[in-house]
């Protein structure tokens, strides 16, 4: 198979595209741990028009101290549920006023959640989202969408090395010998 120097380099460019591509995807869904920040999926539209149902959004811890009413907080609803949802009023504890809880509303809820949060619930606030990429996050976390993920990059490093091994093969049945650098 003989590759001319147009396809070649044709085939290059989407692969190497195809290649960042995936690495863009993998810092954004990976790398943003490394800066601190937590990634969720949205899975309501709750917070519709500002995080739409399906996008990831990006938490930065932060200090409840520092929350003040109209921001939006990321917080433990329960132990299975993690909640985004707007500060509609700060209420200091009853028993301890050195302690402070939150009552939240989703933007396109009609009413306020039903209780208050309590301060060590809270994760974080939201400091950006990117619609979409949520369904596929989740699509890659569980199976089939894992088997997906793991076919797709065995097949980017198969297209990455398609055009060497070829080329290999083509050298040697020329008697040529192989180009300075490889063995």
């Amino acid at each position: 198979m003989h590759l001319s120097g147009t396809v070649k380099k044709i085939w290059n460019t989407v692969t190497w595209f195809l290649v960042a591509l995936v690495g863009i995807l993998a810092l954004l869904l990976v790398g943003a741990r490394l800066v601190g920040l937590q990634v969720y999926t949205v899975l309501s539209g709750s917070m519709e028009p500002a995080y739409h149902t399906g996008s990831l959004i990006y938490v930065k811890e932060t200090d409840p101290a520092h929350i003040t009413e109209g921001q939006a907080i990321t917080f433990m609803a329960d132990e299975d549920t993690i909640v985004t949802h707007r500060v509609v009023e700060i209420v200091a504890d009853e028993e301890d006023p050195g302690v402070i809880r939150f009552r939240t509303k989703g933007d396109a809820n009609e009413s306020e959640d039903g209780g208050l949060i309590h301060s060590s619930n809270v994760i974080g606030v939201p400091v950006f989202s990117i619609p979409y990429l949520g369904y596929v996050a989740n699509y890659i976390q569980r199976p089939p969408g894992v088997y997906a993920a793991i076919a797709c990059g065995a097949i980017l490093l198969l297209l990455v090395f398609l055009p060497d091994l070829f080329g290999e093969g083509k050298r040697k049945k020329e008697g040529g010998a192989p180009p300075i650098g490889k063995v």
